[in-house]
Parts: structure tokens; C-alpha cells; sequence
């Protein structure tokens, strides 16, 4: 008896973990494949600044093979972790992603004239990229409890409006003006996704637009000046315009195949820092306008893919996580390109997955493993209904009788 139900529980046991999905091997694939490209452009792009500043031509690459291979285990454990599991702790994460902005006020590290990382010990925090996860998670939290709420304009329009007024003030006082756009773009957005009006959407777009004009004008200093760099970089190419004129140098020097692999003459000091924000530039230079093209149409097949785990996902919240996270990755790509290309004013920004940086690289790591793990619900939910809609086995009682049995069945039939 005993070993009857042992053998019970085991076979449940395999029918239970045979119902869990796999992940989308195609999520998988384009992650790796930007994963090591970033590895491999942030080498090439940073070697002579990486022997200029510390003497170590390999100083970055160590350092990003760290943060790549580390991002792999976190993005190894939210694949497995059951992403309900943000749903309980929603409020305390948005709660600690606002502390983290204002502490990095008071403590933070400046580097370059912007306070925009927290220095504990060798480890680096970068608050704003934490602010982004946060604000995916809670907004998909507080948009699925009542799917009327986000029409509702004290119970979900004004709360997130606040909340993006908050983050967004906070990451500007840094500054770090991209990133505030960045956040608030994908508080937005989920809102659309979650059924928002359309009078209520170009309200808010007139608003966000009439904010970061708003705040250009009343920064003045800098900020003015990165506007006016922007809209004619090549009027002080020695001064505010020069990192965007180098960027655009890169870029034309390139031509239609690149000049090759390493081959990059921009990166040669004239460049700053170009394994960071302006990456785009060196593969540009590097492997031509072949090169940029094949790489956005990567990030477009990892969007589409994702766009289709998002549709298929087996609830509200899990559809408004995997949103914003697709959101977020297409918002800093699209700012991206826009920055490198004199599109709009240069601003810190990251090309997700290349460009160099721990807390961005962990960030997107860390946020496609939730996306995998929403697509490995959607194939235990299909299994199940597999297993459900299918009819009962027939059982033919000629099978289990004896040939005695039967011969007497024939007989009675005649």
C-alpha cells in the first residue's frame, strides 16, 4: 500500500513539474546573442580609454564578463521565481525605490558634475535604474486590482501622476534627465496598455512635454546648453557639442560595411568614454550602417517576442508587468539612438544589453528573466487546458475480456 501512494506522489510530482513550461527559447537566444555582442563592442570601444585612464587595456572587459556572468544568475533565478510574487511585495519595493532617490541626494557619488550613484564599498547603486523595475511592478499591482481604476481620476489617474511627478523630480535633481524621462514614459505607457482614454492620453503627453520643456528652461545653465548643442552640435564642437560631433563622426566615418572590428579610429581618445552611452557609435564606425541595422532588428524581434508573451499572458498582472518591461527596453533604445544621433539633447542613457554599466545591464538581465518566467506560465496554462479539453480514453470492453469471454459475445451477437 504504501508503495502504491509513494509511486502516486512521484508520478504526480513529474506530471506537476512537466506542466511548467519552458521559456521562450527565442527571448533566451536574443538576450545571449546581445548579451555577448555588448561584451565583445565594449572591449573594442573601450581599450585605449581603458590604458589611457587606468593603464589596463582589459580593465573593462574583466569587469563586464562580472557583470554579464552575474547577470546571467539573476536572470537564471527571476526565470524561475513565480513572478505573482512581486504582486505581495509591490508597495514596500516602490516604497524603498523612493528612498533610494532621496538618499542618493545626501550620499551620493558625484562623478562628471551629476550625484546619480550610491558607493558601498566596491559595490556600485545606481538608484534611478532601480526606480525603473519599481515603478513597473507597482504600477502593474495597483492597474490589476480593478481594471476600472486607471479611468478613475482619484483612484488611478492622480496616484500615478504623483508617483511619476515624484520620480520624476527626484532623478532630475541628480540629474540624470533621460533616465526622468524614461520612468515617466513607461508610467504612461502601462496606463495605455491598461485601457487608459484617449482624451486622458494627449492630455498627459501635452503635460509631459509642457514638464521637460518646463524644466529646460528653468535649469538654465547646462541644461540650456545641451539644447543649443543639440540643435546645431557643430557650433561649439570643441565645447558642449563635442561628445555629440564625435558621435556623428563615428557614425559617418562607418559608411555602408565599417571599417572593421577594432578598427575604430573615434574611440582613439577622441571619443569620450565610448563603451558607455555612446557605444552605437563605435559599432557604427566599426561595422557600418550593416551593423546598426542588424542590431535594431534584433531589438525589434526581441520586443515583438515579447509583445507576444505580454498577449498571451495568463492574467492582468502578469500582462502589465511584461508590458512595462518591453516598454522600458524599447523607450531607452529608442532614446538611445535619438542621443547618438543628435535626435535630441545628450543625456545619460544606456543601449540596453551593450552598452557598458553593472546596474543596467543586472536590471534588464534581472527583468527578462520575469518576462521568461510569465511566458513559462503561459505554457503550464496551456498544457492545462490541453490536459482538460481532451476526452476521456475510450475503453472498449472487448480489450479487457478473455478470449472465452469473447468467443461468447460473438456467439450471443449471431
Amino acid at each position: 500500500m504504501e508503495a502504491t501512494v509513494g509511486t502516486v506522489k512521484k508520478t504526480a510530482k513529474k506530471k506537476k513539474t512537466k506542466r511548467l513550461g519552458s521559456a521562450d527559447f527565442s527571448l533566451v537566444a536574443l538576450t545571449c546573442a546581445l548579451v555577448i555582442f555588448g561584451v565583445i563592442m565594449v572591449f573594442s570601444a573601450s581599450y585605449y580609454w581603458s590604458i589611457d585612464k587606468v593603464g589596463n587595456p582589459y580593465n573593462f572587459l574583466i569587469k563586464d564578463l562580472f557583470w554579464a556572468g552575474t547577470g546571467f544568475m539573476i536572470m537564471i533565478v527571476t526565470t524561475a521565481l513565480d513572478y505573482h510574487i512581486y504582486k505581495k511585495w509591490a508597495p514596500w519595493l516602490m516604497a524603498g525605490g523612493i528612498v533610494l532617490l532621496v538618499a542618493v541626494l545626501f550620499i551620493g557619488t558625484t562623478i562628471n558634475n551629476a550625484q546619480r550613484w550610491i558607493m558601498i564599498g566596491p559595490i556600485t547603486i545606481m538608484p534611478g535604474e532601480i526606480c525603473k523595475i519599481c515603478v513597473i511592478i507597482f504600477t502593474a499591482w495597483l492597474l490589476c486590482r480593478e481594471p476600472s481604476r486607471v479611468n478613475s481620476f482619484t483612484r488611478g489617474i492622480l496616484p500615478l501622476l504623483v508617483l511619476a511627478g515624484i520620480c520624476g523630480l527626484l532623478i532630475m535633481k541628480q540629474p540624470n534627465m533621460s533616465t526622468a524621462i524614461t520612468v515617466v514614459g513607461i508610467i504612461f505607457a502601462m496606463m495605455f496598455v491598461a485601457g487608459l482614454h484617449l482624451r486622458y492620453v494627449g492630455a498627459m503627453a501635452i503635460l509631459g512635454v509642457a514638464g521637460i520643456l518646463g524644466l529646460i528652461i528653468k535649469g538654465g545653465g547646462y541644461r540650456m546648453q545641451r539644447l543649443v548643442s543639440f540643435l546645431d552640435p557643430f557650433a561649439d564642437p570643441l565645447g558642449d557639442g563635442y561628445q555629440v560631433c564625435q558621435g556623428l563622426l563615428a557614425l559617418g566615418s562607418g559608411g555602408l560595411r565599417g571599417l572593421g572590428l577594432g578598427k575604430s579610429i573615434q574611440k582613439n581618445l577622441y571619443l569620450p568614454e565610448p563603451q558607455n552611452d555612446f557605444i552605437l557609435a563605435i559599432i557604427g564606425e566599426e561595422l557600418g550602417y550593416i551593423g546598426v541595422l542588424v542590431l535594431m532588428l534584433v531589438y525589434l524581434f526581441l520586443i515583438y517576442r515579447g509583445i507576444r508573451v505580454v498577449l498571451q499572458a495568463p492574467d492582468r498582472f502578469g500582462m502589465l508587468l511584461g508590458s512595462g518591461i518591453v516598454m522600458m527596453i524599447g523607450i531607452q533604445v529608442l532614446l538611445n539612438v535619438a542621443v547618438v544621433t543628435s535626435s535630441m539633447p545628450p543625456t545619460g542613457i544606456t543601449l540596453p544589453f551593450v552598452s557598458y554599466g553593472g546596474n543596467a545591464l543586472w536590471l534588464f538581465m534581472g527583468s527578462m528573466g520575469i518576462l521568461l518566467n510569465i511566458s513559462r506560465q503561459i505554457k503550464r496554462e496551456d498544457s492545462r487546458k490541453t490536459l482538460s479539453a481532451a476526452p476521456a480514453p475510450h475503453r472498449d470492453p472487448l480489450i479487457h475480456q478473455s478470449a472465452e469471454e469473447r468467443d461468447l459475445s460473438k456467439i450471443r451477437s449471431w
